[in-house]
């Protein structure tokens, strides 16, 4: 399957020397980190995997439409409890279209559904631990704020499944997912601001998510 680089290669410099300046930072934050709280993975994990699941969620391989709703561009770093990076980590995102539904048959809340999403995508994580998606902001799914799922995976690491939340939604202060976090601080690391890039392309917005894993991998 081929996978488009949807970063030019300037943009794809500039995010290597930012993560490579929060690498040198990590040895003396790294008694600070919070691990990533686990969440559920909802209903809705795919059942079957599209044909296109790479990670760029926007544009479906073989369809000439984009997807509706605001591109966004999702990083971070995937890092252990010591605030080393984790190379080779599967990281998978799936998330609701522009009108609120999930890409699952068990989904039938009777809404539109939007053919250009391709509601689940998939990287792994490079040396440093990074990764990258293009997708959309996530928008409010009926009894919940808007989130994306989260699932990281690999050799020697303990499985983690969790949630990313929109800073700032009013729908976040009685999302009951959300607020079954009861540390405040693991709750905080889940809830990211987006913020407008229009260097990447018009319109789009980016965010980046660190996700620190419960526990140390094997060396």
């Amino acid at each position: 399957m081929t996978h488009r680089p949807f970063w030019t290669r300037r943009r794809l410099m500039q995010s290597a020397l930012s993560v490579a300046a929060l690498g040198a930072a990590a040895p003396a934050r790294a008694a600070r980190l919070v691990r990533t709280p686990r969440q559920t993975a909802g209903p809705f994990y795919p059942d079957s995997f599209p044909l296109d699941s790479d990670n760029d969620l926007v544009q479906v391989e073989g369809r000439e439409g984009r997807a509706q709703g605001t591109v966004a561009y999702l990083s971070g770093r995937v890092l252990d409890d010591q605030g080393r990076p984790v190379a080779g980590a599967l990281v998978e995102i799936w998330q609701c279209d522009a009108h609120g539904r999930y890409h699952h048959p068990r989904d039938r809340g009777g809404r539109g559904q939007d053919p250009d999403f391709q509601g689940y995508g998939r990287t792994v994580a490079g040396d440093d631990g990074g990764y990258r998606f293009r997708t959309i902001k996530p928008v409010p799914y009926p009894g919940r704020t808007p989130h994306i799922h989260f699932a990281v995976s690999g050799a020697g690491l303990r499985p983690l499944t969790t949630q990313m939340y929109v800073a700032g939604h009013p729908l976040n202060q009685r999302d009951f997912v959300l607020n079954s976090i009861r540390d405040p601080q693991a709750r905080a690391s889940v809830i990211v601001p987006f913020v407008a890039a229009p260097e990447m392309e018009p319109g789009a917005v980016s965010a980046t998510f660190d996700i620190v894993l419960g526990r140390t991998p094997p060396v």
